[in-house]
Formats: structure tokens, C-alpha cells, sequence
């Protein structure tokens, strides 16, 4: 079992949704917590959440602005124990429109979603190894599982799932390079929860409203990569489907990547 007490966590993303309840979830079992977000909310979270969080201004697809958040929790709290790279971009992108204009989007996602993945979990592993260890956890998407509902794949986001297919690379990846070290790199491939990107890929499009299933509540989301981290388990991809058990299931064969199928 891990005691989650004085450990160090940095969330990124942490102003709403899922990112402020890995803050709020993570506080409450006395890790010390390191979020920010390109949001000044950010900075009100942090300080009704007493002195064992500190937020930050920040934006994970700038390389300054990630240095400054691993200096920042190296400084405030001693280093970084868990990694919880939650920030994204979600955007309608259909095959149809400009392709100049989907030149701009690529950047403007792939840059959160992808490099800033790159950039941020590369900065913490010399802390995790100072440290014997540490996890980090990546949040992707049910899109990249085998399709269970109507709503996996949609049509209209094929570059913000070409961001979460590619997280399966860094997962994998650094799980195998990393786990020599006790570094612990998993996927949570989330299906849809009550958050604000939520409710946008809900609004009207073309042809009318979208179809609405059931959602998953984000503090439930959260105690599963709880789970997932006292489990010390590395290099998996777990599915969380609405309206199903959220559970990590027995590990898969190696060669397979999914849990909970």
C-alpha cells in the first residue's frame, strides 16, 4: 500500500473538471500538490486548499512555463512524486473544413495534448529517480479502446483523437524504459464525464443535438488512479466506461496494453 501522506503530486489542467478533482481528492489524503493551469482560477483553488497546495499561472505547451512548474515543486515541496498530465484541447476539427485552418488546430492541440505531455513528464523523471520512484499517470481517452457506445470515435474530433492515440506511445514507452528505475507510467482512457469539455462536445451541430449517455462522476475517475498508483502496476491502459463498474481488472498479458476490456 502506498502512504499517499508528504508525497508530491503536479496536476496539470487543474483549474476545473477532472484536473480540480485529482487536486481537491489528492489534498484530502495529505499529498502536497503542485496544479496549474492556463486559468488564474488556478490560484484561488490553491489558496482555499490550505498550504499543502500551491497553484500556478502556467501553460504546459511552453517549455519555460514547465520549467517553472518543476522548479516550483522542487522548491515549495522537495521534488515530484506523481505526475497527472491532464490538460488538453478538445476541438471540433471535421475532415471538411480549411486545411489552413487545421493547420492552426493541429498545432494548438497537438501542443497541449501531446508536447506538453512530452515536455512535462520528461522534467519530472530526474526528481522521480532522486526520489527511488514515482508514477505518472496519463489522461486519454475511451476513443482509443474498442468502441462500446455510439460516442467512441466521433466524427467531427479526428485530430484531438490523434492526440490521445499517440499517448499510447509515451505510455508505453516510458513504461518500459522507466520501470528500472521504480517509475510507473499508466493511461486512464476515460469515457465522458460531468466536466465542462463535456458539455461543449454536447452543444447543437450541424444535423441537430448530439446524443447524450450516461457520464462518470470525475471523483470517482480520481479513485481509480488512486487505485491504479497503490497498485504499482506499469505500462496499462485502463478503460473506464460509463455506466460500468470502474474497476482495474485483472492485469492484461503484457503484450496487450488494455486492462478491463
Amino acid at each position: 500500500m502506498v502512504d499517499f501522506l508528504g508525497k508530491v503530486a503536479v496536476v496539470s489542467g487543474g483549474a476545473q473538471g477532472l484536473g480540480r478533482a485529482f487536486v481537491e481528492v489528492l489534498s484530502s489524503k495529505g499529498v502536497n500538490v503542485l496544479l496549474f493551469d492556463v486559468r488564474s482560477e488556478v490560484l484561488d483553488i490553491a489558496s482555499g486548499l490550505g498550504s499543502y497546495v500551491h497553484g500556478l499561472v502556467a501553460d504546459v505547451s511552453k517549455l519555460s512555463d514547465v520549467e517553472q512548474v518543476i522548479s516550483t515543486a522542487c522548491d515549495q515541496f522537495g521534488g515530484v512524486d506523481i505526475l497527472i498530465n491532464n490538460a488538453a484541447i478538445w476541438k471540433r476539427t471535421p475532415v471538411s473544413q480549411k486545411w489552413e485552418d487545421a493547420l492552426v488546430d493541429f498545432d494548438t492541440i497537438m501542443n497541449t495534448n501531446l508536447k506538453g505531455v512530452l515536455m512535462l513528464s520528461r522534467a519530472c523523471v530526474p526528481s522521480f529517480k532522486a526520489r527511488g520512484g514515482g508514477d505518472i499517470v496519463n489522461i486519454s481517452s475511451w476513443d482509443v479502446l474498442p468502441a462500446r457506445s455510439f460516442e467512441t470515435n466521433p466524427i467531427d474530433q479526428d485530430l484531438y483523437l490523434a492526440s490521445k492515440w499517440a499517448l499510447n506511445g509515451f505510455t508505453d514507452a516510458w513504461a518500459d524504459h522507466l520501470q528500472e528505475y521504480k517509475i510507473r507510467v499508466n493511461g486512464l482512457c476515460v469515457g465522458p464525464m460531468e466536466t465542462p469539455m463535456r458539455h461543449a462536445q454536447l452543444s447543437p451541430v450541424e444535423g441537430g443535438p448530439r446524443q447524450e449517455s450516461s457520464a462518470l462522476a470525475p471523483d470517482d475517475v480520481v479513485r481509480t488512479a488512486i487505485e491504479l498508483i497503490d497498485s504499482g502496476r506499469t505500462g496499462e491502459n485502463v478503460g473506464l466506461w460509463p455506466g460500468e463498474p470502474l474497476k482495474l481488472g485483472s492485469p492484461p498479458a503484457r503484450h496487450l496494453r488494455v486492462t478491463n476490456q
